[in-house]
C-alpha cells in the first residue's frame, strides 16, 4: 500500500525541490516535486482563503483536496478549521511532498490536536475515484462512515499559454462531480465546493463552468471570487460553491496586502455571471483641468465590481470612465477618493488632480515644456506613467530628475496620457 503516505511517516528524501516561501511570516519552507514549486498556492494566498472560508460552518467531516499538488491549500484549510484533511495527487513524489508539508506546517503553526494529523492521510492515486479514495480512508483510520465537508479542486492546466478549454483541465470538473457526488456532505444549501480555476478563463467560459455545475446541482448558489496580489492581475479565479457561497451574492473581490499584517480588502456584490461581464465602456470624454484621474488596480475592473466601489465612494454622477479595459484603467472624477481604511488604498495605483493639460505626447523634446508647468505647481518629483519607449524612459526621467532636484519644490506629482488622444496631463498627488 505505498500509495498510502500520512503525514507523520512522510519523508522528504529525495525531494528535489525545497524553498522558503516569502509570503510566508512564519518563514515556512516548502517542498515540492517534478517542477511543483511553479504551480504551488502561496501560503499567503492560501491562508487568507482559509480565513475568508471560515466564516462558513462547514459539516462534519474531512476535508478533500483531489488534485493537491504541494497540499498548501490544504493544509491551510486544516489548520484554520482544525480539521483532517485528504489529499489526493496522482504524481507520487507531490503526493508525498503533499504530506510533507501538511505536517510542517501543522507544527509550525503549533496544531493542538495529534489527532487530526493522525486522521489525516494523503493518496497518490486518481483523485476521480472518489469510491477507491473513501475505502482507503475508512480501512486506514479504522472508519465506517467517511464524510467529506468540503471538496477543493484545482485542476491542472497548460502551462505558458494564455487561453485554454475546459477539456484541457485534468481532471475535468464532471468527472470529479461524477466520481465524489454521492461522498460530499449534502446541506439545504447543497454540498460544499470549491473550484480553483484558471484566471485566464473568459466570461464565456466561466459561463461553460456555472452550466457543468447545474447539470449536477441545478440552480445551486454560486459565489465567484477573484484574488489579486497586486501589479493589476488577477492570481486566482475561484467559484465558491453550494454551502460555502454566499446567497444572493455572485461577486467577491480579495486584494491581497504585501504587508503580511494587513487585512485583505474585499469587496462584494455585483450582477449575476449571466447578466454579463458588467464591466463599463469607455468614453471618449476629455480631461478637465482641476478634476482627479485615477488609475485603478485593473483586476478590480476586471471583476465588475469596481463601478460599484466607486459609487459607494463618489457617486455615478462624478465617475467617467476613459478607459475600462487593458493595465491601467482610467476614471476621472470631480469628488476626491476617500481611501479609508488603509486596505482601500491597494486598489489604486496612482491618484491626483489635474493641474496642466499638454495637447502634446511626452518626449524627450518636449519635456522642458513638462518640467516647467512642474515647477510653477511646486512639484518636487514627477512620477512618469505614460508609455514610453523603454530606451528613452531613463533618459526623460532623468531630466525631470536633474531639474527639479535644483528647486524646491513641495509637493509629489505625475505625468499620464489620455487613452484616446495625445493629450497629457499633469497632476499632483493629494
Amino acid at each position: 500500500m505505498n500509495d498510502i503516505i500520512r503525514p507523520l511517516d512522510a519523508k522528504s528524501d529525495g525531494l528535489i525541490e525545497s524553498m522558503k516561501d516569502p509570503t510566508s511570516a512564519e518563514g515556512m519552507i516548502f517542498f515540492h516535486a517534478d517542477e511543483g514549486k511553479p504551480l504551488a498556492t502561496p501560503w499567503q494566498v492560501a491562508l487568507s482563503r482559509a480565513i475568508l472560508l471560515s466564516k462558513v460552518q462547514l459539516p462534519e467531516g474531512h476535508i478533500l483536496d483531489c488534485a493537491c499538488g504541494s497540499g498548501i491549500q490544504i493544509a491551510a484549510y486544516s489548520a484554520i478549521f482544525k480539521r483532517p484533511a485528504l489529499g489526493i495527487e496522482l504524481n507520487p513524489q507531490r503526493a508525498r511532498a503533499s504530506a510533507v508539508n501538511f505536517r510542517n506546517i501543522f507544527k509550525t503553526r503549533g496544531g493542538g490536536s495529534v489527532e487530526i494529523l493522525q486522521n489525516s492521510l494523503f493518496l497518490a492515486a486518481d483523485g476521480r475515484d472518489g469510491k477507491g479514495a473513501i475505502e482507503k480512508l475508512a480501512i486506514a483510520n479504522g472508519q465506517e462512515d467517511v464524510k467529506i465537508a468540503l471538496l477543493h479542486l484545482d485542476p491542472a492546466r497548460p502551462r505558458n499559454s494564455r487561453s485554454h478549454s475546459l477539456d484541457e483541465m485534468k481532471p475535468r470538473l464532471g468527472e470529479i462531480f461524477d466520481g465524489w457526488k454521492d461522498h460530499l456532505v449534502e446541506t439545504t444549501a447543497g454540498p460544499s465546493i470549491l473550484l480553483d480555476l484558471s484566471p485566464r478563463l473568459s466570461h464565456l467560459q466561466r459561463l461553460e463552468v456555472e452550466e457543468i455545475v447545474d447539470q449536477y446541482w441545478p440552480e445551486i448558489d454560486k459565489t465567484w471570487t477573484w484574488t489579486s496580489r497586486g501589479k493589476g492581475r488577477v492570481d486566482r479565479l475561484a467559484l465558491w460553491i453550494g454551502a460555502i457561497a454566499d446567497k444572493g451574492i455572485a461577486r467577491r473581490f480579495v486584494r491581497i496586502s504585501p504587508d503580511l499584517k494587513q487585512q485583505p480588502f474585499i469587496f462584494e456584490g455585483g450582477l449575476s455571471l449571466g447578466q454579463g461581464e458588467d464591466i463599463p465602456e469607455s468614453s471618449h470624454r476629455m480631461p478637465k483641468r482641476g478634476e482627479y484621474v485615477t488609475i485603478l488596480d485593473s483586476a478590480f475592473v476586471e471583476c465588475g465590481l469596481a463601478k460599484y466601489w466607486l459609487n459607494e465612494q463618489i457617486g455615478e454622477e462624478n465617475t467617467h470612465w476613459v478607459e475600462s479595459i487593458g493595465r491601467r484603467p482610467q476614471i476621472h472624477h470631480e469628488v476626491k477618493l476617500n481611501l479609508e481604511p488603509e486596505s482601500d488604498k491597494t486598489l489604486i495605483q496612482t491618484s491626483g488632480r489635474i493641474v496642466e493639460i499638454f495637447h502634446q505626447q511626452l518626449t524627450a523634446e518636449t519635456v522642458d515644456s513638462f518640467v516647467e508647468q512642474a515647477i510653477a505647481n511646486d512639484i518636487r518629483k514627477i512620477t512618469i506613467r505614460t508609455p514610453l519607449e523603454p530606451s528613452s524612459h531613463p533618459k526623460i526621467q532623468g531630466s525631470f530628475d536633474r531639474q527639479l532636484s535644483r528647486r524646491s519644490g513641495k509637493r509629489d506629482g505625475f505625468i499620464i496620457q489620455h487613452p484616446n488622444s495625445e493629450m497629457s496631463m499633469l497632476c499632483v498627488v493629494e
